[in-house]
């Protein structure tokens, strides 16, 4: 009997699995054979082993996995470029803004992402590394023994423990954009008896980028009043857990009303995004914002609507304006606060903080958004809790650039110290 010859299919969503698999085996052997490779070299040259021997070691280094935080790192490229000392700038975005900003001393290199990118970051040798990404040593991407030091940079001013579970336990150290941060990152080391990090307060790096650039706007002419609508994303965030409850009475009111979903969304709830543009595609007064810099929205807004997105701060530190935030229910379990504070939420600085210096917004609220949004005071009480908050969240305004650039240097330099 001549043997049936059945067709293999593998469905799209499998297909794609294995082929990330195959080309992260790929990365993974590159990098391990050169990795070989130098080791042979250091061996057959009679050279000792050592963090400082390895051809491919650099003093300085920085990891953005994506373009869209370039400003976090842009005042400390700045600061290594204008003292002329080399960097490292290791992006996971083949159009990162580091490629046309004419750098001499700054050298940007694209690695790929997912697993091409931790096989070039398991395998690095380096006096230090910088980056806002959370994980290390958790999933795929380990610490090299070739690294001295690991240091994570926040890129927002809420909560440290709003990370994934374990997203920071295995940095060396942690800069923070105020003191307050700490407390929580100092909890969990003994709750999980855990070495202590070094915890060095720089001040926020995006918003001293943000505050410049929203200085140098002009003003608008014929300014209307503005209703920005800037969430967070998942289940419990504005526009997943309200959607049309919310924008349609918003887009009753005759409001100019900006619209703009967190990035994460355009990914993981693009069916819901789908609905609710297609909804009101041809209403004059809705604006989609889709740009990467948040500033333009944030400058045109007399008031934002918001949950627990960190961009509620930035507007509020930024622009000093109200900021109403809806009721939601955050689930923590799959956050370090969740060791901390178990399903209470509330007892987040930041929703402690949203307190004071915000509006609540319920939904039972909804009907009557536009009165609401009308009699919004601004009162004194309001504006000096939203001085407070900004003088916790936000230390050293306009210079955390030069405090991140000391500390890197600073650490290297004293590693080097105890090597000798």
């Amino acid at each position: 009997m001549t043997p049936v010859m059945l067709p293999l299919y593998i469905d799209p969503g499998t297909g794609s699995m294995l082929f990330s698999i195959l080309i992260g085996a790929a990365a993974t052997l590159f990098f391990l054979a050169k990795a070989l490779w130098l080791k042979i070299k250091v061996f057959f040259s009679g050279k000792k082993s050592g963090i400082t021997v390895d051809a491919s070691y650099k003093k300085y280094v920085i990891y953005c996995e994506d373009k869209r935080y370039f400003t976090v790192f842009l005042p400390i490229l700045e600061e290594f470029e204008k003292r002329g000392i080399e960097l490292a700038y290791f992006t996971g975005a083949k159009d990162d803004p580091a490629f046309d900003s004419g750098y001499k001393f700054i050298k940007p290199e694209y690695i790929g992402t997912g697993n091409a990118a931790y096989a070039k970051l398991n395998m690095l040798s380096a006096g230090i590394l910088l980056c806002t990404t959370p994980g290390l040593n958790v999933y795929q991407w380990k610490r090299s023994k070739n690294v001295k030091h690991y240091a994570h940079i926040f890129h927002s001013t809420t909560d440290s423990s709003m990370y994934r579970l374990f997203g920071l336990d295995y940095f060396d150290s942690v800069l923070l954009t105020g003191d307050y941060s700490g407390e929580d990152i100092r909890t969990l080391e003994k709750q999980r008896n855990l070495p202590a990090k070094k915890l060095e307060t720089v001040g926020c790096t995006y918003l001293d980028v943000l505050k410049e650039k929203i200085e140098a706007l002009p003003k608008e002419e014929n300014h209307e009043f503005t209703v920005l609508v800037s969430p967070s994303w998942g289940k419990s965030a504005l526009l997943s857990l309200y959607g049309e409850k919310l924008l349609d009475p918003l887009v009753e009111s005759g409001f100019k009303i900006i619209i703009r979903p967190h990035p994460q969304s355009r990914i993981s709830e693009k069916e819901m995004l789908d609905r609710l543009t297609a909804r009101y595609e041809g209403k004059t007064n809705v604006v989609w914002d889709n740009e990467r810099d948040n500033i333009y929205s944030l400058n045109k807004a007399d008031i934002m609507i918001s949950d627990f997105s960190g961009i509620i701060f930035d507007y509020t530190f930024l622009c000093d304006k109200p900021v109403m935030y809806a009721a939601s229910k955050m689930d923590l379990l799959p956050y370090d606060a969740w060791d901390l504070h178990g399903d209470n939420y509330q007892d987040l600085w930041e929703m402690q903080t949203l307190k004071n210096c915000g509006i609540l917004l319920e939904e039972k609220d909804f009907a009557n958004i536009k009165s609401i949004i009308q009699n919004a005071s601004d009162s004194p009480e309001l504006k000096a809790a939203r001085a407070k908050a900004k003088g916790q969240a936000w230390q050293h305004i306009g210079g955390a650039g030069k405090l991140a650039a000391d500390f890197m240097i600073n650490t290297v330099e004293e590693a080097e110290k105890k090597q000798k």
